[in-house]
């Protein structure tokens, strides 16, 4: 194909690639289906890409002119590779979808038929995203998961949370499920969490997460320690990259929240992150599990986990300059706060054993922020006189000893 010049008026003005289901705008400029949708829907457009008339209404009408006359170009040029796109099927409309979710309430017995076909109907386009949003797809399926939880019933929950995962609820929706008190959305989300398969405990953390980013502070207050505990399954199972960090940001999220550093504590939230964190070196991943544990420091109960934790103290400072940034300031924070509330002679020793006294004072010597350097210099004053002359410290850096 590359071997043919496709007519001009074949290509799609987003993409420049020939069209398949080529549609129209209200400006009268013909554009190929599947980039224009996204470019209205998922992008939150309002105007022409071409023209960059406001588009008064995102009506798309089908060329079939110009669709017969590609199909047509492409059969006769079939000798030198070019496929032959096939007929659309037409778009789905709203009504169609009422009736299906009517059809579903009627009789409970369908309601997986029906969920297997809004699933098909979601990927079919972002056009039809918001459609199925229009007809009040995503309150279905709240409701859905809400009846399956309570039935103690799977199946029906997973297909349930895998299209919604899908829509990407809006803000607005999210923030409509949290306050519909009969909807019962953070339990469903908890429910699939814990009984649900790898791919649909994916789905709800990152929708717990979406979902949490709009609750108000009562409902970030109120999260039981149950719910830390699936959250960190979630992570301890390591089912996929981005599930992992969306559980991440999540925990990072609720911690400074009301007695949730206490509740991730008892939820075995220190364990789990430096096991994860001796496993990983993935830039990112490595500064949210910093973050948390920099935070869960911050209370008696989370560095007396850190501390009981043979590989604790070991990898965080390990981890100090060997990251980013962000991490040595992190790492630096979570030692300032064992050295401030938590020093014993067994702790300092430890410190002196696995290099951690020495990484302060490597931090004095390379370029790393103002305040990072601060408290680097502040842990070593602050037991000075049990460190400063033993002979753990290599002899370039005992110059740096504040």
């Amino acid at each position: 194909m590359d071997e043919i010049e496709i007519p001009a008026h074949f290509l799609c003005p987003i993409s420049l690639q020939l069209m398949r289901d080529p549609v129209t705008v209200c400006t009268g400029i013909t554009y190929d289906r599947e980039n224009i949708e996204k470019w209205l829907f998922s992008c939150k457009n309002n105007t022409c890409p071409v023209t960059k008339q406001c588009l008064l209404d995102h009506d798309l009408t089908p060329n079939h002119t110009l669709r017969r006359l590609i199909q047509s170009w492409c059969t006769l040029n079939a000798s030198f590779g070019v496929e032959r796109i096939p007929t659309p099927k037409s778009p789905i409309d709203r009504t169609q979808i009422v009736k299906l979710l009517l059809e579903a309430k009627k009789f409970p017995e369908k309601q997986l038929k029906c969920l297997t076909r809004l699933r098909s109907i979601a990927f079919e386009g972002q056009r039809n995203k918001a459609c199925l949003e229009s007809a009040g797809v995503v309150e279905f399926l709240a409701s859905t998961m809400k009846h399956k939880a309570e039935e103690n019933s799977t199946v029906l929950g997973e297909a349930a949370i895998e299209v919604l995962f899908h829509l990407s609820p809006s803000e607005a929706q999210l923030k409509d499920l949290l306050y519909n008190e009969g909807c019962q959305f953070i339990e469903s989300l908890f429910h699939v969490l814990r009984l649900g398969n790898y791919q649909s405990r994916a789905y709800a953390t990152m929708l717990l997460r979406s979902a949490l980013e709009v609750a108000d502070p009562i409902q970030l207050i109120s999260v039981k320690t149950v719910l830390f505990v699936e959250i960190l399954r979630v992570l301890r199972d390591q089912i996929s990259q981005q599930a992992s960090k969306a559980a991440l940001k999540l925990i990072v999220e609720l911690f400074p929240w009301g007695r949730n550093r206490i509740k991730g504590v008892e939820g075995g939230a220190v364990s789990v992150l430096i096991e994860l964190l001796l496993c990983t070196s993935e830039r990112r991943t490595c500064e949210l599990i910093l973050i948390a544990l920099d935070q869960l420091c911050g209370c008696a109960e989370g560095r007396a986990e850190l501390l009981n934790h043979g590989a604790g103290v070991a990898i965080v400072s390990k981890k100090i300059l060997r990251v980013s940034l962000v991490a040595s300031d992190r790492g630096v924070r979570i030692l300032a706060s064992i050295c401030r509330y938590s020093a014993n002679a067994r702790v300092l020793h430890e410190m002196l054993q696995v290099g951690a006294v020495s990484k302060l004072c490597l931090v004095l010597q390379v370029n790393c922020s103002f305040k990072t350097k601060e408290r680097a210099k502040e842990i070593l004053r602050l037991h000075s006189s049990v460190w400063k002359n033993s002979p753990c410290i290599p002899v370039p850096l005992l110059s740096s000893f504040p």
